[in-house]
């Protein structure tokens, strides 16, 4: 093993990172962080939360969790994300000014002890404006990535947050996005698209998210993530009771966790499918092939919320395709680089459930149909979104952040 002092140094600021071990966090930066230490020696910058280590290793990353209020307090982050907790729960803004505060002095104090080579900030608001903010107290600051998924561009849409977005992406000296179309919306946040950079989260192919044991009956839908209005699982269970009075009798399997899972349930009983629908709760990462493998018919209803937050790319959709599984997915504009229609999946209205039962109805009553769509969608996916090939992509970027390549990189697939 190589010596990581010999290493370039990496500090990764983000909002979202597993606790612990066998966290249901979200662990896609965990995930890229780790396969990147063959490139760097890296460092975690994460909100602190009840229960979590201040200090840590993690498969070979160095974790630190920043403290932003007490115990009983650090409610921002975590367990559905801010902007979903912002929407719920209001007051919980009154602890932003002290998340932002804390995150941007501990990101100071890393930044003297380490004296990285190169920042990844994981979003532009929080963690961009953050980096930004403390490279702007430094003399010789490193260079400076940051990576939107989502939230980011489609929400936040008051002027005074687009004007920090705009800030955000100036000071930069690379942008990467996760799918085209935040590409073509980022764009417009900067005079600079040669800055833009299309790279997408990865999903490994080879030893987690494969196929497991052929099904036959092919009426047990999954549905995995987290359980937040964006996800569109309330329009699924409507899906699901037109099924049961006109098509085939399914089973829903629902696996994640979130604010939404108490109204889903209650949902589910109004509807009259609570004995058709297993709520399973969070699950470890490593748990979510086995539960892919339980089930027949991935069914993703992604929809725009009011303030416009929307998928960022889906991760999930892909991981489903990794095991085999043919999907059902809402007609977004980020699912595009994932999903043609017809070939490696289908797509629905979003929020429609009549034509989310069609569809499934469809895949049920044709395995030959249902087969060849999930036979495609794999080989579409490790082709494209392999972690192995997004990792060599960001460490390259990371690497060369500030000799930025021609806006072409922007229309690259």
């Amino acid at each position: 093993m190589s010596d990581p002092s010999a290493k370039p140094r990496l500090l990764v600021l983000t909002s979202t990172f597993p606790r612990w071990t066998d966290d249901h966090e979200p662990p896609f930066v965990f995930e890229l962080a780790r396969r990147l230490t063959d490139s760097f020696a890296v460092t975690v910058l994460a909100p602190h939360a009840p229960g979590a280590r201040r200090h840590e290793i993690m498969d070979g990353v160095a974790v630190e969790r920043f403290r932003y209020a007490p115990d009983a307090l650090e409610r921002l982050a975590y367990e559905g994300g801010i902007p979903h907790k912002l929407r719920e729960q209001p007051l919980l803004a009154l602890l932003v000014p002290l998340f932002i505060l804390a995150q941007a002095f501990m990101s100071w104090r890393q930044i003297r002890r380490l004296r990285p080579q190169v920042i990844h900030a994981h979003w532009l608001i929080p963690q961009g404006l953050v980096a930004l903010m403390t490279l702007k107290l430094c003399d010789a600051g490193p260079r400076l990535l940051v990576t939107a998924h989502g939230a980011d561009i489609h929400g936040l849409k008051s002027r005074f947050a687009v004007w920090l977005k705009r800030r955000v992406m100036a000071g930069a000296d690379a942008v990467s996005v996760v799918s085209r179309a935040m590409a073509r919306d980022a764009q417009s946040l900067t005079k600079e698209p040669e800055k833009i950079h299309i790279i997408p989260m990865g999903v490994d192919f080879h030893s987690l998210f494969v196929p497991g044991p052929r099904r036959t009956q092919g009426q047990t839908l999954i549905f995995a993530g987290r359980l937040v209005e964006k996800k569109g699982v309330a329009t699924l269970l409507e899906a699901l009771a037109m099924l049961g009075t006109h098509g085939p009798d399914c089973q829903l399997l629902v696996a994640g966790f979130g604010p939404l899972k108490d109204s889903l349930m209650r949902q589910s009983v109004q509807l009259g499918v609570e004995d058709k629908v297993t709520f399973l709760g969070g699950y470890r990462y490593e748990e979510l092939p086995h539960l892919f493998q339980r089930a027949d018919i991935a069914v993703y209803p992604f929809c725009q919320t009011v303030d416009g937050d929307q998928e960022g790319l889906g991760l999930v959709v892909l991981e489903a395709m990794g095991c085999g599984l043919p999907v059902v997915v809402s007609d977004l504009p980020a699912v595009h680089d994932m999903i043609t229609d017809g070939e490696t999946g289908l797509l629905v209205p979003p929020q429609d459930a009549s034509e989310l039962a069609k569809a499934i109805e469809s895949l049920i009553r044709n395995p030959v149909y249902s087969d060849r769509l999930s036979r495609a969608a794999r080989r579409f996916a490790v082709e494209h979104f392999d972690w192995h090939n997004i990792a060599q992509r960001y460490a390259k970027l990371l690497t060369e952040s500030g000799q930025l390549q021609q806006a072409a990189s922007v229309n690259q697939k």
